[in-house]
């Protein structure tokens, strides 16, 4: 059977030792316990800001013809024998788990895990992190999987909108400034993001969807500045994506009312 390393956190917190994983501990199975699926934040990308710490729940679901019996997950970048950012409750704490609607065989475990910066990562850790699990079936039956699924860990950014003037007679040029920014989880800051497309969008007063009116790339410090034609009330916003390690954000709508010209 599997030999758990000595991976530990209290209440989900970091853990910044290594995974400290021997050989026994990687990929390695007996009998016909599989893992089903590995769901990380509900299928979102786990988005962390600047400061202050980011709780998510990591999800396993295994199945064997006895039962599941414990399981025991975490997470870490980089490659499993030298992660350069780990967290989890640790090799030697099991996951809650209970069985499937219906099922006598297969059960979803599950974990909160707590996750911040700096303390838990720097920025050369965003992007792809990687799921270990180790699960037990009641009849000695096991798996155990360096990298069980995958999933984003990004930075998180921050838009701001202001459109000029107001109010703004109908037809005439409106300009539309704000600034991109996005979480430095080395100090602990939200800095410029110079380069990235943003959109800047519309929506009309008494109407609910934005409509993109041009796409525009961010400048130095991640200033953003535009040009367009007002033709009627409404709410102005720019709109980022996000990238692999960057997480999306738009900003609040700016109103402005357009008078007759």
């Amino acid at each position: 059977m599997l030999i758990r390393s000595a991976v530990t956190a209290l209440s989900g917190a970091l853990v910044l030792s290594a995974l400290a994983a021997t050989t026994a501990a990687a990929d390695s199975g007996q009998g016909d316990t599989h893992i089903v699926q590995v769901v990380v934040n509900g299928g979102k990308p786990v988005v962390v800001g600047a400061t202050g710490y980011k709780t998510f729940t990591l999800s396993i679901t295994a199945a064997d013809n006895s039962g599941i019996k414990d399981a025991y997950g975490l997470v870490y970048h980089g490659s499993f024998d030298n992660p350069d950012g780990n967290a989890g409750p640790g090799s030697d704490t099991p996951m809650t788990c209970s069985p499937d609607p219906g099922s006598e065989t297969t059960s979803t475990c599950t974990t909160d895990i707590t996750i911040g910066p700096r303390t838990a990562h720097d920025n050369s850790t965003a992007g792809i992190w990687h799921v270990w699990t180790s699960v037990d079936a009641y009849d000695f039956d096991y798996i155990n999987l360096d990298s069980a699924g995958t999933f984003s860990m990004k930075r998180s950014a921050r838009l701001t909108a202001d459109a000029s003037p107001e109010p703004v007679a109908a037809g005439k040029a409106l300009t539309v400034k704000g600034t991109l920014t996005r979480a430095n989880w080395d100090r602990g800051t939200y800095d410029g993001y110079a380069g990235q497309k943003v959109k800047l969008q519309f929506r009309k007063a008494g109407t609910t969807t934005y409509t993109t009116v041009k796409t525009v790339t961010s400048g130095t410090g991640g200033a953003l500045k535009t040009t367009a034609t007002a033709t009627a009330d409404g709410y102005w916003r720019w709109s980022f994506a996000g990238t692999g390690t960057t997480g999306s954000t738009n900003a609040p709508g700016d109103y402005v009312h357009v008078t007759e010209s």
